[in-house]
């Protein structure tokens, strides 16, 4: 099964939480703050790889998470860094952020990789906040959250030559014979309903990819037919063929169609080097198929005459094929691309309040529950400096504008407190 197009959620790991310990040593007096800090969450990689060609594997599973960091420990003992992730695609995919359309990667090399969501960093132990004024600190910070996006890709197919033509023009007989590529092949038109890859080895050595494109007909660039979906594989091709089917009624007018649907397409694709393969000449007379090779000889530089169905003259149009393969370089396909800041921005300061009752209020707010998590209420200390950032992330002023009284009940993670002006 082809898939071209996916849509993927990503998850980087979350840091984990420092530790508040302490250090209790026989014949050690006073030893002091020893709770480590937590491990980096784990990053979100996404890698070209040349092995794959479809996008089929996005959708049995779309949701991608990375491996969080692991809690400090006593004794100082950082926890662990979470793994990360590399997810990997087809050469040609064009990744995009879905909440603001932008495109952010383009891999078309093997090996390529980008950095889609970077892991949160681990939250320090109170042995960190040790200082010769204050030796005994009884409060640490939580790990940094996780960055979630969702991501659209897209794949371009990276083939060095593109066949193109009319439904049913013989264009999957054609590749079948050149290649070891075996589509499906019948005599009614859309038998190929998704692009075929195939590979063709060179008498001396080496060989070259062939993208055989589903039948285009006319208005296909409006989304007429299949092959609206699949003009961007030929995009990347050093050149393209164009097969022509001789049996039908009018193929120059066909050629013509197919050509003022690739322009409408992009105007860059109607530029590209084709060369003109006229196909099913077993079915037709001599005469006809002069008559039409001298007419082609006048709208494109090279025309050859075959038949896919015989092999007639199919090893000598190969043999020039191959030519300009080793001539014509790959295109240069420029994608604009963004700079992909969402990928590090894992600030999550912002909050809500709420107002549950007469009397009740509710703080939430990423940042602010991972604070509350790692402040014990029992601990007078850590009281107050969860009391200070909250102050200073102005979530006081917000409790005033949405109405709190003194003596209100303000909720925040498992903390409850009677709010006091």
């Amino acid at each position: 099964m082809f898939l071209d197009k996916a849509k993927i959620k990503i998850l980087s790991g979350k840091g984990g939480n420092g530790i508040v310990a302490w250090r209790r040593e026989k014949y050690v007096d006073k030893g002091g703050p020893a709770g480590g800090n937590g491990g980096k969450g784990g990053d979100v990689y996404i890698v070209a790889d040349e092995d794959i060609s479809t996008l089929m594997d996005f959708q049995f599973q779309s949701v991608f998470k990375a491996e969080n960091g692991e809690n400090g420990y006593i004794k100082t003992q950082h926890g662990k860094c979470g793994k990360d992730l590399y997810i990997r695609v087809p050469l040609g995919t064009v990744i995009k952020d879905c909440s603001n359309g932008k495109i952010i990667a383009d891999l078309n090399t093997a090996g390529q990789k980008i950095l889609a969501a970077q892991g949160g960093r681990g939250g320090r132990g109170n042995a960190c906040f040790a200082t010769p004024q204050k030796r005994a600190p009884q409060y640490c910070e939580p790990g940094e959250s996780g960055i979630e996006r969702t991501l659209e890709l897209e794949l371009k197919l990276i083939a060095d030559i593109g066949l193109l033509g009319l439904p049913n023009a013989g264009k999957s007989t054609f590749i079948s014979v050149v290649s070891s590529a075996k589509p499906k092949i019948a005599d009614y038109p859309f038998t190929t309903l998704t692009p075929n890859l195939g590979v063709v080895k060179k008498d001396t050595g080496g060989g070259f990819v062939i993208a055989d494109i589903p039948g285009l007909i006319e208005g296909a660039s409006e989304g007429t037919g299949l092959g609206h979906e699949f003009l961007r594989h030929v995009e990347r091709c050093r050149f393209l063929i164009h097969i022509v089917d001789l049996t039908l009624d009018n193929p120059i007018k066909n050629y013509k169609t197919i050509n003022e649907e690739l322009k409408k397409h992009s105007e860059a694709l109607s530029k590209v080097y084709q060369v003109v393969a006229l196909n099913k000449t077993d079915a037709v007379n001599e005469e006809l198929k002069q008559k039409y090779y001298n007419e082609f000889k006048k709208l494109a530089e090279d025309v050859f005459l075959i038949s896919a169905a015989t092999g007639e003259n199919i090893k000598e149009f190969m043999y020039f094929v191959s030519k300009k393969v080793d001539e014509i370089p790959k295109p240069v396909i420029k994608v604009d691309t963004e700079a992909d800041d969402a990928a590090k921005d894992n600030d999550d300061s912002s909050y809500s309040v709420y107002k549950v009752d007469k009397h009740t209020f509710i703080v939430e707010g990423g940042k602010i529950f991972r604070l509350a998590n790692v402040t014990d209420g029992r601990n007078t200390e850590q009281l107050y400096r969860f009391q200070n950032i909250l102050k200073s992330m102005g979530v006081f002023d917000a409790l005033k504008a949405a109405g709190v009284k003194e003596g209100d009940l303000v909720k925040i993670g498992h903390l409850e407190f009677d709010y006091l002006y």
